[in-house]
């Protein structure tokens, strides 16, 4: 996971990033870990529906529970 962040750390040093790894249910450990945040980052799967945007129950449940923004970042 460190690799992954790392070109984005080097690329924002003033930016604080968080990196936390935990177990349990993604949606109930995600909504702990913002606490407090100022942004929650998920992703999604790119899915080939062309019309409208379709998360899954990680990032509804975030959406609708965290306290800060989310952004929902589609992926393949």
């Amino acid at each position: 996971m460190t690799g992954v962040l790392r070109p984005w750390r080097e690329k924002y040093p003033a930016v604080p990033v968080t990196q936390l790894v935990s177990e349990g249910r993604a949606a109930v450990a995600l909504v702990h870990a913002a606490k407090g945040a100022g942004l929650l980052v998920v992703g999604r799967r790119a899915s080939g529906h062309r019309l409208g945007a379709h998360t899954g129950p990680v990032a509804h449940a975030v959406v609708h529970h965290v306290g800060c923004p989310v952004a929902v970042v589609p992926h393949d």
